[in-house]
């Protein structure tokens, strides 16, 4: 997967921590109590719709709208001049640059994207906390794949009063952050099955997207 696809991948997986399962080990039971609130709303969320401002490591800025349906079903779909499209819908994740007449699709569960999307989120295995910070406003969750398939970190920033994800920050390998920022997530319901379907656009006999 080329760097700017990975990074891409990675930035937006919002809840790389709230995956499946997360490890707890060595959390106080005060930091426990905030890591259980985080799971049972992200449980909630079921159906969700947002705008988001990324920002990568280079300090260049995009957004776009984002909607989520758990399981397993999200889009990412970027403002021009931006020609990025996002598209998770259950199974895969399909990457789509308009610009760049790219189309690359990835297993879900080979991307960070399948923690948040779980149909049930645990923290109790697979990922593991490795940090709870709490603010004036909220709190931050911070984690990593206990499974080290995929290097580096996820911090899930909350807004409190009401609970609210506010955001992410995603530190590679290398150390490079790349931020996102979240504006008004609401639960939404009815949510056009067709924004989780994304078509290869480019005609036939143009070299296909890889899995």
């Amino acid at each position: 997967m080329p760097t700017t696809r990975r990074s891409l991948i990675l930035a937006l997986a919002a809840g790389a921590l709230a995956g499946p399962a997360l490890a707890q080990a060595g959390l106080s039971p005060e930091d426990q109590q905030l890591v259980s609130r985080a799971t049972a709303y992200l449980e909630g969320l079921t159906q969700a719709k947002a705008r988001f401002v990324q920002t990568d490591a280079r300090g260049q800025t995009s957004q776009g709208t984002v909607y989520l349906k758990r399981p397993g079903k999200a889009r990412f779909a970027y403002d021009p001049p931006s020609g990025l499209l996002v598209v998770s819908d259950g199974g895969t994740v399909s990457v789509s640059d308009s610009r760049l007449k790219t189309f690359d699709k990835y297993p879900l569960m080979a991307t960070p994207l399948s923690l948040f999307l779980a149909k049930t989120i645990r923290f109790d295995r697979g990922v593991q906390v490795v940090g709870v910070t709490r603010a004036a406003d909220g709190f931050t969750i911070t984690a990593r794949d206990g499974r080290k398939h995929t290097a580096g970190q996820i911090a899930l920033i909350f807004r409190d009063n009401p609970l609210v994800l506010a955001g992410w920050t995603v530190t590679d390998a290398q150390r490079r952050e790349t931020h996102v920022q979240l504006i008004d997530l609401a639960p939404v319901s009815g949510l056009d099955p067709d924004l989780f379907y994304l078509k290869d656009p480019r005609p036939k006999g143009v070299g296909r997207g890889k899995m």
